[in-house]
């Protein structure tokens, strides 16, 4: 799959459904937190997730982009409530979810769900199919054994398991990867949730079946008005899947828009550089070497300024001085939809 195979979402998009406002995920670093830290009195973290504000519409595919070790998967399970933050609000349908109790929170599960990025890991090999997809149903007490046989039989059969009678006592190792990722979808996907995050769903699978999890994942979001978060390093299948896109730089979100325009036409630096590390299967073209060659920084020890700046091409005396905010860039656009860049000096966009 190419840059240039274009999504073709839902260009219709209703409220918030997550209000995300200052949001941060901090760990003790685990080399300075321990007996250092008691001997000096100083406590390192690393910054996942370092103070993010964005939303998500009802109905809408969005993408989070970046490279391994930039915090796209710590967002992901703070949306789902797997993490709890180190501080900000995260507002769902109005409520914030940070003051959730118990039951609000399995309540709030009914409406989430998460698809792994194993789906090795993902299933219990002592679980047949039948067993695996009807676990939320019987932790969330729904239905009778009737009711429930029925939903896993509709949900194996929506996410492409077809006839479903023949994979109901399967074992996993009885299954291709492909195979596999559609029980999980088919688990997830038996409670009707209205949100659902993809943490690199087809990352593990063979480059033959990609495609056809990507096309499921559109139809299912077409026909149930799902919305989600698809979190991926590859930006050839964030173009092909998603409405608009954001880009996660150490814990911070550098640009974000419509994924036709962020991918197409980047904004800032770090997004332009990801853009030219994707490979060319044309060897006629000549490529500059990509500026991310290795990992992303020590997010403990976070640089001064921009957190770019130490690899920019662009960047200034400003830029190593101070943080720069979100800002629109290219032309100007009234509606939310607007990009926006983290750069003194953006890309020259159109």
């Amino acid at each position: 799959m190419s840059l240039s195979d274009q999504h073709t979402g839902t260009d219709a998009q209703g409220e918030d459904l997550f209000r995300v406002r200052n949001l941060r995920k901090h760990f003790v670093d685990r080399n300075e937190g321990g007996v250092i830290s008691k001997l000096f009195g100083e406590t390192r973290y690393l910054k996942a997730v370092d103070d993010v504000s964005f939303e998500i519409k009802e109905g809408e595919l969005l993408g989070l982009a970046g490279q391994s070790g930039c915090g796209k998967s710590t967002l992901g399970e703070l949306l789902t409530g797997l993490q709890k933050p180190t501080d900000g609000r995260i507002g769902f349908k109005g409520s914030d979810m940070t003051e959730f109790g118990k039951d609000r929170m399995k309540e709030f599960r009914l409406s989430c769900q998460v698809i792994f990025q194993d789906p090795y890991e993902a299933m219990n090999p002592r679980f047949s199919v039948a067993r695996s997809v009807s676990e939320p149903l019987v932790i969330h007490s729904l239905g009778d054994r009737e009711e429930r046989d029925a939903r896993v039989m509709a949900a194996l059969e929506d996410a492409g398991l077809q006839p479903a009678e023949e994979y109901l006592d399967k074992l996993p190792g009885e299954l291709s990867g492909g195979e596999r990722q559609r029980v999980c979808i088919a688990r997830a996907m038996v409670l009707d949730p209205d949100f659902l995050v993809a943490d690199e769903p087809v990352s593990m699978l063979d480059v033959s079946v990609r495609t056809g999890i990507l096309q499921l994942f559109k139809r299912l979001q077409r026909e149930r008005d799902l919305s989600m978060l698809y979190i991926s390093h590859d930006l050839s299948t964030i173009n092909y899947l998603t409405d608009r896109t954001m880009i996660m730089y150490l814990g911070d979100i550098v640009e974000q828009g419509p994924t036709e325009q962020v991918i197409h036409d980047p904004g800032h630096p770090y997004t332009e550089a990801l853009l030219g590390s994707v490979p060319n299967p044309d060897p006629r073209i000549d490529r500059e070497q990509s500026r991310l060659e290795g990992d992303v920084p020590d997010p403990v020890d976070l640089p001064a300024g921009c957190r770019f700046s130490p690899t920019c091409d662009y960047a200034t005396g400003e830029c190593r001085e101070s943080e720069p905010e979100l800002e629109p860039v290219g032309p100007a656009m009234e509606n939310r939809d607007s990009r926006e860049a983290a750069c003194y000096h953006p890309v020259s966009v159109e």
